[in-house]
C-alpha cells in the first residue's frame, strides 16, 4: 500500500513542480528577471527606510541603492548571458569548419534548454561533414577501378600496343557504361538519408551473372597493373565460382548486387596468399528467390574479436589481416557492401570458417525489401 501511494503522489509533485517552472529563478529567465526587480525594490526600501530612522541624507541612500542595483543586475545579467557568449564563440569556430566545439551550460532555464538545442545542431552539422567526407571517399573508391581499366585501354591504343578494333572498342564501351551506373549510382547516394534510395529488383540467372563479375574483376586486376593504378595488381590469386544448383535464380537489384560482390572479391583477393584461391559460393536461400553467398578466401582470416569492425567505414584492418596484396586501400568496400545489402533488408557478416575469411550475405528475395 504505501509503495502505491508513493507513485501517485511523486507523478502529483512533478506536475506541480513542472506548473511552478514559470516561478522558479532556476528554471525560468522570467522568473530571474521578476527576483530581480523585486530584490532590488526591498534593498531600496530598506535603505529609504533607514534614511528615514537615522539622520543619513536621502541623497546618500539613493547612490547607495542605485550602485547596489546595478551590481545586482551586473551580476545577474552575466549569469543568465554567459551561454550566449559561448555559443558565439562556438558559432565562429563552426564557421571556421570546427564541429567539434559544444556548448557547456548545467542551466536548467530556457537558456539551458536553448544551449541544449545547439549542442544537437552543432552534432547534426558534424555528422554532415562526417558524411560529405566519407561520399568524397566513396567516390573515389567506386571510381577508380572502371578509370583505370578505360585508361589503360586508351593508351594502349595510343600507343600502339593494341588496334581500335571492335574487341577495344566494347572493353572501353563498357568500362564507359560502368562509369554511367556509378555516377547514377552516386545521385542515389545523395537520397539515402532521406529514405528514398530506389531498388530496382529483377529475377535473374545466378551462374552467369556471378560469372560476368568474375570476368569484370580478372580484367580491372589486368588494366590496374597496366596503368599503374591505386588499386591492387594481383594477378596470382585465382577466381573460381560455384552455384548450386547451376540453374539457380535470385531476385534482387542486380546493380546493388554487383557492389557487394565487386567489393568483396577486390577484398579477399587483396588478404590471399601468393597462389591463393578466391571462391565465390552461392546457393538458394529459405525464401523464393532468396539468394545466400559467401566468398571465401585462404588468407589469415579475421580474429573473432575484430570481426564487428570489419564492415566499419574506413576500417582497413590490422597487420595480422594484411596479405600480399595489401595496397592501403581507403577502407569502404566492406562498408559499401553492407550499405547495398541493408537496402534489400539481407544480411552480411563474417561466418565461420576452418581456412582464410568467409563473408556471407543473405538476401531476402521476393520478401519486402527497404528503401
Amino acid at each position: 500500500m504505501t509503495r502505491r501511494w508513493r507513485a501517485p503522489a511523486r507523478g502529483l509533485w512533478a506536475r506541480v513542480w513542472d506548473g511552478l517552472r514559470p516561478l522558479d529563478p532556476y528554471r525560468s529567465v522570467k522568473a530571474a528577471l521578476g527576483a530581480l526587480v523585486i530584490v532590488s525594490v526591498i534593498i531600496t526600501t530598506l535603505l529609504v527606510f533607514v534614511a528615514m530612522h537615522s539622520a543619513t541624507e536621502l541623497r546618500v541612500i539613493t547612490i547607495f541603492s542605485i550602485i547596489a542595483s546595478l551590481l545586482i543586475t551586473q551580476f545577474v545579467a552575466n549569469s543568465l548571458t554567459a551561454p550566449l557568449g559561448e555559443m558565439t564563440d562556438v558559432t565562429q569556430s563552426m564557421a571556421r569548419g570546427d564541429y567539434t566545439r559544444r556548448v557547456h551550460s548545467a542551466r536548467r532555464d530556457e537558456f539551458g534548454d536553448l544551449a541544449d538545442a545547439f549542442n544537437r545542431m552543432a552534432a547534426d552539422l558534424e555528422a554532415v561533414d562526417t558524411h560529405r567526407k566519407e561520399l568524397v571517399a566513396n567516390v573515389s573508391h567506386e571510381l577508380r577501378t572502371p578509370i583505370a581499366a578505360l585508361r589503360a585501354v586508351l593508351e594502349n591504343v595510343v600507343d600502339g600496343v593494341s588496334r581500335p578494333d571492335p574487341e577495344t572498342m566494347r572493353t572501353a564501351l563498357k568500362q564507359t557504361e560502368r562509369l554511367g551506373r556509378l555516377v547514377e549510382h552516386l545521385l542515389d547516394l545523395s537520397r539515402l538519408d532521406n529514405g528514398v534510395v530506389p531498388l530496382h529488383t529483377t529475377r535473374f540467372e545466378v551462374w552467369p551473372y556471378l560469372s560476368g563479375v568474375l570476368k569484370e574483376a580478372n580484367m580491372s586486376r589486368g588494366a590496374a597493373t597496366l596503368a599503374g593504378s591505386g588499386t591492387h595488381t594481383r594477378t596470382d590469386v585465382h577466381l573460381h565460382l560455384d552455384v548450386s544448383p547451376p540453374e539457380l535464380t535470385a531476385h534482387a537489384d542486380a546493380e546493388r548486387l554487383h557492389q557487394v560482390v565487386a567489393n568483396l572479391i577486390d577484398n579477399a583477393i587483396k588478404h590471399s596468399p601468393r597462389h591463393g584461391r578466391v571462391t565465390v559460393h552461392a546457393r538458394r536461400g529459405e525464401g523464393p528467390g532468396s539468394l545466400e553467398l559467401d566468398v571465401q578466401d585462404e588468407g589469415p582470416g579475421i580474429p573473432e574479436s575484430e570481426r564487428y569492425r570489419v564492415f566499419e567505414r574506413f576500417n582497413r584492418g590490422g597487420p595480422a589481416a594484411s596479405g600480399p596484396g595489401s595496397d592501403g586501400g581507403t577502407g569502404l568496400g566492406l562498408a559499401i557492401a553492407r550499405w547495398a545489402v541493408d537496402l534489400h533488408g539481407g544480411r552480411i557478416g563474417v561466418a565461420e570458417s576452418p581456412r582464410g575469411c568467409r563473408i556471407r550475405v543473405t538476401l531476402p528475395g521476393l520478401e519486402p525489401a527497404r528503401s
